[in-house]
């Protein structure tokens, strides 16, 4: 019978597996009650090496789980709370921001009001050219003056009138009628102006005829280059006419 040199634990019951010969060796022993409760822990060179060093596991402490619960509660509120300032302040920024104001051109002498929209302003009149008020943008300008009422009526008076500024301001090579309308006091036309050259690009102009009583009030715009948004901004401030 050959000597056993295998080591138990020390104070290890009969049939508990002995500790390996190779220190590498896992320690892997069966898992079975061998003592009660009252039997003091195993002395430590029985414990297996990540035991040792690690010792016993513990189950986490329920304060510090509050605890971690409590300061993410935290974090998210503050997070909440600064969005609703953020959208606050947005709200509030758009609310005191004051809308584009708008001016006013009044014309005494032709008895009329213009409303001039952003971009546009009052400008000073030619005393030759016989307008009483004028209004200007980048590219267009819009005058104004009283005129007496015309016998052929309103709608020739108007054709005659941009007929007579298309040769003086247009001078285009193709000439077409855009607009040619009755309105509820008067008469109005537009004319679009086109050039062969590459220099000059189209030039807009609406002549508008407003017949009241005792007088007639006559509105001119001149428009040069134009696009569709400058097109929409004169017309916008010739039918705001009062």
């Amino acid at each position: 019978m050959e000597d056993d040199h295998r080591v138990w634990p020390p104070g290890s019951p009969r049939g508990t597996p002995p500790l390996p010969d190779d220190p590498d060796e896992p320690w892997n022993p069966p898992l079975r009650r061998t003592a009660g409760r009252d039997v003091e822990p195993p002395p430590w060179e029985s414990l297996p090496p990540s035991a040792r060093y690690y010792g016993r596991p513990t189950t986490p402490s329920p304060v510090r789980r509050w605890r971690w619960r409590r300061r993410a509660g935290a974090v998210l509120a503050l997070l909440v709370a600064a969005g609703l300032v953020g959208a606050l302040v947005v709200v509030a920024f758009r609310m005191a921001t004051p809308p584009p104001v708008q001016g006013r051109l009044v014309d005494a002498v032709a008895q009329v009001t213009l409303t001039l929209p952003q971009g546009w302003q009052e400008g000073v009149v030619a005393p030759v050219t016989g307008f009483t008020s004028v209004a200007r943008s980048e590219r267009g300008v819009v005058m104004a003056r009283a005129v007496p009422h015309s016998p052929q009526g309103a709608r020739t008076m108007v054709a005659d009138t941009a007929q007579l500024y298309s040769r003086l301001l247009l001078k285009g090579d193709k000439v077409d009628i855009v607009d040619d309308r009755a309105l509820p006091q008067g008469y109005t036309r537009a004319l679009r102006a086109e050039y062969r050259d590459v220099v000059n690009r189209p030039a807009y102009l609406r002549v508008t005829l407003l017949t009241r009583p005792g007088r007639s009030v006559l509105l001119v715009g001149l428009l040069q280059p134009a696009d569709t948004a400058s097109i929409e901004a004169l017309d916008t401030v010739m039918a705001s006419v009062r």
